[in-house]
């Protein structure tokens, strides 16, 4: 059961939108639970334990930290400011208990479902080398499709309601189907408890345009999952096993074919994720915006993966930055170093947070870690560089607005952004490091023409049909990026060029997909982070 499975789209989703619609509006969102949890035990079975175990817990830490508020609330009734203070204070240090022991529960039991192999394995070669005799067992658990992705959702709620930006739901059932939207349940977007409940609960009716609207999203993400991604992952997979038989030349496409692979299927899957939300007028928040056409690698991150950024910028960076020590070390920067280079010391401690986190809330390898800091060392670079870059362009009367230096830019961007996945995706650090390397001491320009790159899975069809397809979403995304809303575009037209439309599109899928015997079904990438 995955979201581009004929089980999915031709049996699952039609069975839930009739019972939604025939159910009365105050009993909908009970639809949509029971069809989520039906989803999620047809995914991952017997562990979807992990997930009640999750929704019981927070429910109970969320209303624990809401009688706090309300006893606070009750006790400074009509007493002077200086006492009020001090018993706002007291229950503040009481929510502070109560929240860290709900996230600690909640990451540990990530810790040691996801990380825990890696870690005893890291720390047995430690020991080795240090001749201890000792070994720690080794363990390796079964993972709950979704997990991460849940678990940050589970910490945000409990979070916005220790803030008091959110007041905790007396009703299990309705937290439980905002933790396990069936939607987003495998691969996000990681949703704010203020974003998507009210929706969720509201019981909107199909109307046609959120019919029509949806399935167009639907439809667009399976053309770029099945036709692009899918079809890529046979040369992917060739290149990143095989890279000591290949020249760096074959190394390079099969960097490029991985980046366009990992957007294509998780900005693919993104589009069928909120297209299934908007059939139920639950609008879920964007997770990519035209991420290639980012000036730099920070703006990269404002468009890419959108949700898990702004995860960790409000729940990490700046509860960091905002901490104590980190304000002092600001504030010593500044009379030391002036305004700008004085706050990156304490910004540059949580950005480093913030990075490490990224690349092993990935996966459990060094690879992962390598990939979260090398965009901390860009971004810290760019930041402390920033006036003297600016010094270069005014010396040389370069126009930050000139087309010609923004093309370079994201040209610069793409460059950076690439090397980043090559390093995301190959078999391990050494692995990485060696690709890497091929592409500046052994890079065999004669394997673009000499027939070599028709070997590794894909033939000239295939190519035919990802380039096609490449250039068509990214005309597609230039349109977004002068937001102009295609999707309205369409609507305004009569029914005869909407409905031919809706059916090129659905034959491109049918036609130029790639499935069947000839190729193996591949996994919806980001469910496996």
């Amino acid at each position: 059961m995955t979201y581009t499975a004929p089980l999915f789209l031709f049996i699952f989703l039609p069975l839930v939108m009739l019972f939604y619609k025939l159910m009365p509006q105050k009993h909908r969102w009970k639809i949509l639970l029971i069809a989520s949890y039906i989803f999620f035990a047809l995914v991952s079975g017997k562990l979807i334990v992990f997930l009640l175990l999750s929704t019981f817990s927070i429910h109970h830490f969320g209303l624990w930290l809401s009688n706090f508020n309300n006893e606070c609330d009750t006790e400074i009734v009509g007493v002077e400011r200086a006492e009020r203070k001090i018993i706002k204070q007291k229950y503040q240090k009481k929510k502070l208990k109560v929240l860290v022991l709900a996230v600690v529960i909640h990451i540990g039991i990530l810790l040691v479902l996801k990380y825990s192999n890696f870690i005893g394995n890291n720390l047995n070669a430690l020991l080795g080398k240090l001749s201890f005799a000792y070994t720690l067992p080794a363990f390796k658990f079964a993972l709950p499709i979704g997990i991460s992705f849940y678990t940050l959702q589970a910490i945000s709620y409990m979070v916005d309601v220790y803030r008091g930006t959110i007041k905790a739901d007396k009703n299990l059932g309705r937290l439980a189907l905002f933790l396990g939207f069936f939607p987003q349940i495998m691969e996000g977007p990681i949703c704010r408890y203020s974003q998507t409940a009210e929706k969720l609960f509201e019981g909107a009716p199909i109307t046609y345009k959120n019919m029509t609207y949806g399935m167009q999203r639907i439809i667009y993400g399976l053309f770029k999952k099945m036709v692009v991604a899918d079809r890529l992952n046979v040369l992917i997979v060739n290149v990143f096993d095989k890279y000591p038989e290949y020249s760096g030349a074959v190394v390079f496409v099969g960097m490029i074919c991985y980046t366009c692979q990992l957007y294509m299927d998780f900005s693919g899957t993104m589009d069928i994720v909120i297209g299934c939300g908007e059939i139920f007028g639950v609008s879920l928040p964007e997770n990519f915006r035209q991420p290639f056409f980012s000036r730099n690698v920070s703006e990269f991150w404002t468009r890419w993966h959108i949700s898990l950024g702004a995860f960790f910028k409000d729940y990490i960076f700046y509860p960091l930055s905002l901490s104590k020590p980190l304000k002092k070390m600001t504030s010593k920067g500044r009379k030391l170093f002036g305004n700008h280079f004085g706050p990156l010391l304490a910004g540059s401690c949580a950005l480093f947070v913030v990075w490490f986190c990224n690349g092993l809330w990935h996966g459990s390898a060094w690879n992962y870690i390598f990939f979260g800091m090398y965009y901390f060392f860009l971004i810290v670079l760019s930041n402390f560089t920033a006036p003297l870059s600016n010094k270069i362009l005014a010396f040389l009367h370069i126009n930050k607005h000139n087309p010609i230096y923004i093309g370079w830019q994201i040209l610069r961007t793409v460059i950076l952004v690439n090397i980043g996945e090559l390093f995301f995706r190959a078999n391990g650090f050494q692995a990485g490091f060696v690709m890497f390397k091929k592409m500046f001491t052994n890079f065999n320009v004669a394997d673009f023409t000499n027939g070599f790159l028709l070997k590794l899975g894909m033939d000239k069809k295939d190519f035919i049909v990802v380039i096609a397809a490449v250039i068509l979403v990214f005309v597609i995304s230039i349109f977004h990026e002068k937001n102009i809303h295609l999707r309205d575009e369409i609507a305004k037209r009569n029914i005869f060029i909407r409905f031919t439309i809706y059916y090129i599109a659905i034959l491109l899928v049918i036609i130029f997909g790639a499935y069947g015997g000839t190729y193996t079904p591949v996994p919806m990438m980001y469910a496996g982070f």
